[in-house]
């Protein structure tokens, strides 16, 4: 199976740097897939889990928002935050998405609902990939 470079990067570290044969990505609205030799795009990368394949094996991530160019033979992400399953605390999840969950239910401005609304995909997604442990 060919294979491409990914390197999956945060303000803080680099996540991940290696070669992989898969890679599926959480976009708007989604998934996205890439292999080797995919068409050359930039793609907005939503909060949520992805998952990258290396010699047959799934590795998963929960990721914020952030950017992917994806090139026939490498591909390249940018986000805020990537963190394995078993770095990810359920218990703190969990009152995360609580809170976010609360929160939407009173009235406020729309800047106030993004921003709900992004904590509570982000809460949602490291609970699910806190499950691939």
């Amino acid at each position: 199976m060919s294979t491409f470079k990914l390197d999956i990067l945060t303000p803080d570290r680099n996540f991940f740097s290696g070669n992989v044969d898969n890679l599926i990505l959480p976009i708007l609205d989604g998934e996205y897939g890439v292999e080797a030799g995919h068409e050359p795009v930039v793609a907005v990368v939503e909060a949520g889990m992805m998952r990258y394949r290396v010699d047959g094996e799934w590795h998963y991530a929960s990721v914020s928002h952030g950017l992917a160019e994806i090139m026939p033979d490498y591909s390249v992400l940018l986000v805020g935050t990537a963190e394995h399953p078993e770095e990810i605390d359920q218990m703190r999840a969990q009152r995360a998405k609580e809170r976010a969950e609360d929160r939407l239910r009173h009235k406020c401005d729309i800047q106030k609902y993004h921003n709900n609304t992004t904590a509570l995909a982000r809460a949602v997604a490291r609970l699910k990939t806190s499950k691939h442990l």
